[in-house]
C-alpha cells in the first residue's frame, strides 16, 4: 500500500528540514511505500525555496501558494495532489514524531479501521499548556457529546485516513478548522475512529506554533455546525464511493 504523508507548511524554515528527514527516515509497515507531499501556504521566511529544492530533487511532491490561505486549503490542495491508499496528515513542527507512522497505519492495513486518531492522551504529552489542555477536553468532549466518538484527542494533528474515505468527503475548510470538519463529516457519514497512543512534546508560541484562542472557537463553532447541518452536503459527489459498513450518527 502507498502511503501520502501530507505536510502542510507555513514560515516553518527553522524546523522543517529537521522534520523532512524525520518523515523520510520514519519506517512503515513492511506491505507499505511512503509519498511525502508539502504543501507550502504562501511562506515568506524562505519555506517555499527549501519546498521547491527538495521538490526539484525528487524527494518530496511540493506545491507553492503564492498567499497563505490557511491550514485547511494546504491540506486540501496535499489531498489532491496524493496518489496514496492512506493519507496521514504531518505538521510541518516538531510536535509529533514520525516514529509513530507504523502504529498509526498498522490499524488501517490490516482492516481493522478506515480512520485512525493519534492520541497524545493515551500516551504522556509533555509541556502543554494548561489553556490548551483544557481546549482540548472542551473539543473532545464536545465531539463525543454531538456525534458519539468515543475519543480522547479530536484535535490531534496526527490523522490517518483510508484514501477512499476523504475521496468521499467534501472538504471546505480553509484555516484550523480541518480538525473539527472531518471529524464531524466522518462521523456523521458512519465511519468510526480508532484511537492508537502517539508521543508529543508541545511547543509555544516563541517556537512557532499558530494556534491562538480564537481557534478553540472556531473549532467548537465547527463541530456543532456540522452536527445539525443536512448531510447530504457533506459528500464530494464526483467521488462517491460505496458507503463504508457501519451505523450513522
Amino acid at each position: 500500500m502507498k502511503v501520502s504523508v501530507i505536510i502542510p507548511v507555513y514560515n516553518e524554515f527553522r524546523a522543517f528540514d529537521q522534520v523532512l528527514e524525520r518523515v523520510r527516515r520514519a519506517s512503515l509497515p513492511e506491505s507499505c511505500v511512503k509519498e511525502i507531499v508539502v504543501v507550502d501556504d504562501g511562506s515568506t521566511d524562505g519555506t517555499a525555496a527549501r519546498v521547491s529544492a527538495y521538490d526539484q530533487q525528487g524527494l518530496v511532491i511540493g506545491h507553492q501558494s503564492v498567499v497563505n490561505s490557511g491550514k485547511g486549503t494546504a491540506v486540501r490542495i496535499g489531498i489532491a495532489l496524493a496518489s496514496g491508499d492512506i493519507i496521514l496528515i504531518q505538521d510541518g513542527d516538531l510536535e509529533y514524531d514520525p516514529n509513530d507512522y507504523a502504529r498509526l497505519i498498522e490499524p488501517i492495513v490490516r482492516g481493522e479501521a478506515d480512520v485512525v486518531y493519534g492520541s497524545r492522551f493515551l500516551g504522556r504529552p509533555k509541556g502543554m499548556a494548561f489553556r490548551n489542555l483544557m481546549a482540548n477536553r472542551i473539543l473532545t468532549a464536545t465531539a463525543n457529546l454531538l456525534y458519539g466518538a468515543r475519543l480522547t484527542d479530536e484535535a490531534t494533528g496526527y490523522k490517518a485516513f483510508r484514501a477512499t474515505v476523504l475521496d468521499r468527503i467534501a472538504l471546505t475548510c480553509r484555516g484550523f478548522e480541518f480538525c473539527p470538519e472531518v471529524t464531524a463529516k466522518v462521523r456523521r457519514l458512519g465511519y468510526k475512529i480508532h484511537e492508537v497512543p502517539i508521543s508529543y512534546n508541545a511547543r509555544g508560541i516563541a517556537d512557532g506554533k499558530k494556534i491562538r484562542a480564537r481557534h478553540g472557537f472556531e473549532a467548537l463553532w465547527t463541530l456543532i455546525k456540522y452536527r445539525f447541518l443536512p448531510r447530504k452536503g457533506f459528500t464530494a459527489q464526483a467521488k462517491v464511493l460505496a458507503r463504508a459498513d457501519g451505523e450513522s450518527c
